[in-house]
């Protein structure tokens, strides 16, 4: 019965940003709990290896290009999957950027309208019209990947921070009144992870040798030790959980880091 809690079996899933990293190995796991798993990211191209390797390994998925800033895009997304699917059960907001590292004063302004709209706004729009389909359906889960980062900013990381504090924020306000609708909605937190997407920090060597020291742990999450805080928040497992965070940092928020 315990493992059953986790099946996703005919279930449809939107995973963003599912071309690599988190956002891909979040859409593996679900797959292989037996959601039909809908891959989205800037470019059809980058998708379909990760849809191939689903495939291969015997599950379900397909893709929609679509852009996380774009609004277009995020409708077309929802929409397209409602027509080939009939449905959508989960929807996992992971695609997010950090196009500055550096002092948050010197931020330019064009990068912080970058950052807002891929990682709050196209969360928020994503959300809203995720939440209508579900209310429609008899419900569903929405697990926003926020980061640590949202709870205490990262030094250079000064806008995707705020993105990520105001994501937590609106996590919270859509669990409270989509609670009527039997839509869930909970974020994960993730620590330092191994992407492409923190490479500049996971490659830099003395920024990675200060952060590894403030992690119990001691090492770099993978991403595959992400996404199953992901499928829990998202199954039934998690069915009496919503509106909460779960960090996923290898102690450092616990345990007094950052």
């Amino acid at each position: 019965m315990a493992t059953s809690l986790f099946k996703l079996d005919g279930r449809i899933a939107i995973v963003t940003g599912a071309s690599r990293g988190i956002g891909a190995a979040t859409a593996h796991l679900l797959a292989e709990q037996g959601a039909h798993v809908v891959l989205a990211s800037r470019k059809a191209d980058d998708l379909e290896k990760v849809r191939d390797e689903i495939v291969k390994a015997g599950g379900k998925a397909d893709v929609i290009a679509a852009h996380g800033g774009i609004s277009e895009d995020l409708q077309h997304l929802v929409a397209a999957t409602v027509k080939r699917h009939g449905r959508l059960d989960i929807l996992v907001n992971n695609a997010a950027t950090n196009p500055h590292f550096g002092p948050v004063a010197e931020t330019p302004m064009a990068m912080v309208d970058k950052t807002v709209q891929v990682n709050l706004r196209g969360y928020f729009e994503l959300s809203s019209l995720a939440a209508r389909q579900m209310k429609d359906n008899g419900g569903g889960a929405i697990v926003n990947v926020a980061s640590v980062n949202g709870l205490k900013p990262g030094r250079g990381q000064g806008i995707y921070s705020i993105t990520k504090a105001a994501v937590i924020n609106m996590t919270q306000a859509f669990a409270k009144e989509c609670a009527a609708w039997k839509v869930r909605v909970n974020a994960v937190l993730p620590g330092l992870t191994d992407t492409r997407f923190a490479s500049a920090l996971v490659k830099n060597d003395a920024i990675l040798k200060s952060a590894l020291e403030q992690i119990p742990l001691g090492r770099v999450a993978q991403p595959r030790e992400i996404a199953p805080a992901v499928l829990y928040l998202a199954s039934d497992a998690a069915s009496y959980v919503t509106g909460t965070t779960l960090v996923v940092d290898g102690g450092m928020i616990g345990c007094g880091g950052l």
